[in-house]
């Protein structure tokens, strides 16, 4: 047995069916696209990718020919047949997809594949097909078996015949393994359906950009514009609010994984969202994703007083430190600090984010905490505030709601509170928001899932919210912006000016 021989034939075939299993599946993948990929590339060369992906002719050429490589140069590598020029096409199309998304630090698309630095699958598949340009060994194929064809002629009858019948079945031998290959894939398909996430053309998203009606209209909150829609940051932390369902927020973390939450972002920013709204422990995480993509979008990030050390202001200088763009008094504190009638730290946080240069946002759950605010003299560049109405099954009676009982304790007696409500007097929240003279941004817009979006959305924006700001997976990003965008267009019954 020619072990060498065997190896670089393995190999060889094992390149080779992963380039025609990537091309055929993409073939039998209704409406596929390689834009979504394209158009979210971060490379150095990331233009003539967004180029390609911005043309609806260009992708009509594209996506043909793109599925045609693959197809074509697999077969020819897997059953040896012009490895040469299979090898040198086959690296071609691998440094395309390499410089799509290189891998020169982050973890943008890489996700699945590990946290890898240069050195990733298709560059060293890439390695791997330089082989056989170089060196005339290829392994047992085609191409061996036309050359011993030749050979013969040339050598007649010195050649000995059963020697000759086993190079030839060993150079067809490739030929059943292409089929028993290609009938187990083709069960697998018809039980499991077709790998969308296949290999380096991988579907970024898996929402079509194309269903936008038409981009965010925008605002503005200081000197700093702002999308009307703004993303939340809770679906990202794992922040679920889901009531007595344990298990939902360790879901959200599994699913939002740093690879998918670039891809939501970038997503958000296609549509015109251009600003999220997130707690502090996820600044690291955003400072990160705007390095790696060179991204602009603008970053609201809540910011709490250290209350054991007596460190007010130490993280609105951490959240300064991580190139955010806004900083907000964290709702939950703000409500904390005026139940403990500390709105000393509140005037010394929001002078502080103010004498840095930024703008300060004060967020509440429960009104009463921005009602004393005011009436003290502490009034911040925009409010952030629940808004949602509670006519939905799982709100408690209103009878039974408590000031600042959000973030507190959570009863079991579903007749109080237990993580289901967070406007807890609408009534009262929409006589504040109607009186101030500042932007709002509204939050909690569908009591964490229990109301739809177009009821949330049009309630917020009719009772005077000038933004409103949701938590959003990726599969949720073009039909929110869709809905914000009717809902705006068709408005009525708002009463107060647009602030901002």
């Amino acid at each position: 047995m020619n072990w060498k021989k065997l190896v670089i034939t393995v190999l060889r075939v094992a390149i080779g069916w992963h380039f025609f299993y990537e091309g055929v599946s993409k073939l039998f993948i209704d409406n596929w696209s390689a834009a979504s990929f394209l158009s979210h590339s971060t490379g150095p060369f990331s233009e003539f990718y967004h180029w390609l992906a911005g043309s609806d002719l260009l992708m009509a050429i594209t996506d043909p020919v793109n599925i045609a490589a693959l197809i074509l140069i697999g077969l020819a590598l897997f059953i040896g047949l012009a490895v040469r020029l299979s090898s040198i096409c086959g690296i071609v199309l691998l440094l395309l997809y390499y410089f799509a998304y290189p891998p020169f630090g982050g973890t943008l698309v890489n996700g699945v594949e590990g946290n890898l630095y240069i050195v990733n699958r298709n560059l060293l598949e890439a390695l791997a097909l330089l082989y056989f340009i170089f060196v005339t060994e290829k392994g047992w194929g085609i191409y061996a078996l036309v050359r011993a064809g030749k050979r013969n002629k040339e050598e007649g009858d010195s050649v000995d015949a059963s020697q000759s019948r086993r190079e030839a079945l060993k150079n067809l031998a490739t030929i059943p393994a292409l089929g028993v290959l290609g009938f187990g894939a083709f069960q697998d398909q018809k039980t499991f359906g077709v790998d969308t996430l296949s290999g380096a053309t991988i579907q970024v998203g898996g929402v079509d950009i194309k269903e936008l009606k038409k981009p965010v209209p925008m605002g503005k909150i200081g000197s700093h514009e702002i999308s009307r829609l703004v993303a939340g940051g809770n679906l990202i932390g794992g922040w679920a609010h889901s009531r007595d369902l344990q298990y939902v927020p360790s879901l959200f973390r599994a699913y939002n994984t740093e690879r998918k939450i670039f891809e939501t972002l970038m997503l958000l920013e296609k549509t015109g969202v251009n600003t999220i709204n997130i707690g502090f422990p996820t600044n690291e995480l955003m400072a990160k994703y705007k390095k790696v993509t060179g991204s602009k979008i603008k970053v609201i990030s809540q910011v709490h007083p250290d209350m054991e050390n007596n460190d007010y202001l130490v993280n609105i200088d951490k959240a300064i430190d991580f190139g955010v763009d806004i900083v907000q008094v964290q709702g939950n504190w703000c409500d904390w600090l005026v139940r403990d009638n500390r709105l000393d730290v509140i005037e010394k946080m929001m002078d502080r984010i103010r004498s840095q240069g930024y703008t300060a946002g004060l967020a509440s759950h429960t009104v009463d905490s921005l009602i004393e605010c005011q009436e003290n003299g502490l009034v911040p560049d925009y409010y952030m505030k629940t808004m949602h109405h509670d006519n939905y099954w799982s709100a408690h009676p209103r009878e039974n709601r408590v000031p600042f009982e959000v973030d507190g304790k959570k009863y079991a007696d579903h007749n109080r509170f237990h993580d289901n409500c967070f406007c807890l007097f609408p009534d009262k929240t929409v006589e504040f928001v109607q009186r101030a003279t500042i932007p709002v941004m509204g939050f909690k817009v569908l009591a964490a899932g229990a109301i739809q979006p177009e009821d949330g959305f049009e309630w917020a924006f009719r009772n005077g919210a000038d933004f409103i700001c949701v938590g959003m997976f990726d599969f949720q990003v073009v039909k929110n912006a869709n809905i914000t965008n009717d809902v705006l267009d068709k408005l009525q019954g708002r009463t107060r000016l647009w602030y901002g």
